[in-house]
C-alpha cells in the first residue's frame, strides 16, 4: 500500500503499549534519600517538615526515607522544638546519631598511609599514620601497614564500622577494588587491596582515586556544600582532579576517568612519570617547581614549594616573583581547558599549592580569566582549601556512605 493511502476503516486498532516510567521506584528512592542526606549535610539538623519542604516531597514520603536510617542507628531524633505561634505538634530535628556506626577511612599515598575513624556527621574520631617503601618489592608488607594503621583507629568494642573507604593516590579499578598503577609507588601496581582488606577485616571496602574522594569530601563536608558542579584539584608532587557535575562525581568506566593531570598541554614537552610527554602534570607540580628553582639558583631549591617561593617573592628575591607567576600560569592551563569543556565554574585547590597564599591564588585566577571568553555567569572562581581540613578522610567516609545507603554520588 502506498504511504499516502488511507488506512481502511476496518483495520484493527493497534494495542496501546503500557507507559514506561521514566525513573524506576528503586532509583527514585535512591535519589530522594540522597537529597534528604545532602540537605542534612548542607544545612544541619532538620525536621521532617523541613526536609519535605526542601526536597519538594510529602512528610509521609520523608518518613519512609528516614525511618530505616533511624532504625539502623545512622540518624537520630533530637529534642522537640517549639512550633512557635502557629501551634501544633513540636517538631523533632533529625541529625546523625553520635552513637551510630562510624566509618573507617584510609588515604594511601606513595610511601605514606593515613587512617582515620569518622562519624556519619563528619567528625574525625581517631587518626593514625605510617610509612612504607614505595619502591619496595613486597606488596604484602604494604597491606600489613594499612591493616596496622586501621587497627589503631578501629573501635575495640561496640558497633563495627559501616565499612572502609580508601583514597588511592593513583589509578584504580573501582569495580574490582584493585590499585591499577601508582607512578611514584610501583609496589602498589596491580594490588587487589579492596578484596584483601575486606577478607582480613570482614568489612566492605571501597577504593577510589584520591582526587575523586577529595571531591566527595568537598561536596558533603567542605567548601562545595550546596554546590552542584565544581572541580577539586590536588597539587603537590602529582596533580589530580575530581569532577562533580550536577551533584555526581564523574568516574568513567571502572573508575578510568579523571586522569586530567595526564592530558597533554605541550606536544613536545617534558617526559612525565607515566612515560608520555607534555602532560599537564609535568609543568604544574612541585617537581617542575623544584627543577626550575634549581636552574635559577634560588635558595633551598631542592625543597622548593609554592609557600617558600611566595615568601622569597615577598622579599623581592631576584627571579622568585617571575617563577611564581609562571607556576600560576602553568596551573591555569588545565583549569582553562576544564572550564572550556565542562564549565564547572568553581575550582577548589588542595595540596601544597595552598601555601602560596592569596596572592598566588589571585595570580592563578587572573591567568584563567585572561584565557577564557567572557560570558555569563562570569569567570570561574578559584578558591584554596583550608589547611589540615581532613577532606580526603571525610570523602572516604562519604564513599562508604554512598555505597551503604545506595546514594548517587
Amino acid at each position: 500500500m502506498p504511504a499516502s493511502a488511507p488506512v481502511p476503516a476496518s483495520a484493527p486498532a493497534r494495542p496501546r503499549r503500557a507507559a514506561t516510567p521514566l525513573i524506576s521506584p528503586s532509583l527514585a528512592s535512591q535519589v530522594n534519600r540522597a537529597r534528604v542526606l545532602q540537605s542534612l549535610y548542607d544545612i544541619g539538623p532538620l525536621s521532617r517538615s523541613d526536609l519535605a519542604r526542601l526536597t519538594g516531597t510529602t512528610r509521609a514520603a520523608i518518613g519512609t526515607i528516614v525511618q530505616p536510617m533511624i532504625d539502623s542507628g545512622i540518624l537520630a531524633e533530637g529534642d522537640p522544638r517549639s512550633s512557635g505561634a502557629s501551634g501544633g505538634k513540636p517538631a523533632r530535628p533529625l541529625w546523625f546519631s553520635p552513637s551510630g556506626p562510624s566509618i573507617a577511612a584510609v588515604h594511601l599515598l606513595p610511601g605514606h598511609v593515613k587512617a582515620a575513624m569518622v562519624s556519619a556527621a563528619g567528625e574525625i574520631l581517631a587518626t593514625a599514620e605510617d610509612r612504607f617503601r614505595p619502591d619496595g618489592t613486597d606488596p604484602d608488607a604494604v597491606v600489613e601497614t594499612v591493616l596496622a594503621c586501621l587497627e589503631r583507629v578501629l573501635p575495640s568494642r561496640g558497633t563495627p564500622p559501616m565499612g572502609v573507604g580508601i583514597a588511592v593516590g593513583g589509578m584504580v579499578d573501582t569495580d574490582t577494588g584493585t590499585v591499577v598503577k601508582v607512578n611514584l609507588a610501583p609496589v602498589l601496581d596491580g594490588l587487589p587491596l579492596g578484596p584483601l582488606l575486606s577478607r582480613r577485616l570482614d568489612l566492605p571496602v571501597y577504593l577510589d582515586h584520591h582526587p575523586r574522594v577529595q571531591a566527595l569530601g568537598d561536596r558533603w563536608f567542605g567548601q562545595a556544600r550546596g554546590v552542584q558542579s565544581f572541580a577539586s584539584l590536588y597539587l603537590a608532587d602529582v596533580l589530580g582532579v575530581g569532577l562533580v557535575l550536577d551533584g555526581a562525581v564523574q568516574r568513567g568506566q571502572a573508575g578510568a576517568g579523571g586522569e586530567i593531570g595526564h592530558t597533554v598541554v605541550e606536544l613536545d614537552g617534558r617526559e612525565c612519570e607515566c612515560g608520555r610527554r607534555g602532560c599537564w602534570e609535568t609543568i604544574a607540580t612541585d617537581r617542575w617547581l623544584r627543577d626550575e628553582a634549581v636552574r635559577l639558583g634560588l635558595p633551598a631549591a631542592p625543597s622548593m614549594t609554592a609557600g617558600s617561593l611566595a615568601r622569597l617573592a615577598a622579599r623581592d628575591h631576584p627571579g622568585a616573583a617571575d617563577l611564581l607567576d609562571r607556576f600560576a600560569r602553568n596551573i591555569s592551563v588545565g583549569i582553562v581547558n576544564l572550564q572550556q569543556i565542562l564549565a564547572p565554574g568553581l575550582f577548589i585547590l588542595h595540596g601544597n599549592a595552598i601555601a602560596g597564599g592569596d596572592a598566588f591564588r589571585r595570580r592563578i585566577e587572573e591567568h584563567v580569566g585572561s584565557r577564557i571568553p567572557q560570558r555569563a555567569p562570569g569567570p570561574p572562581q578559584i578558591v584554596f582549601a583550608e589547611a589540615n581540613d581532613h577532606v580526603t578522610a571525610l570523602g572516604a567516609a562519604g564513599l562508604v556512605l554512598s555505597h551503604t545507603l545506595r546514594l548517587i554520588a
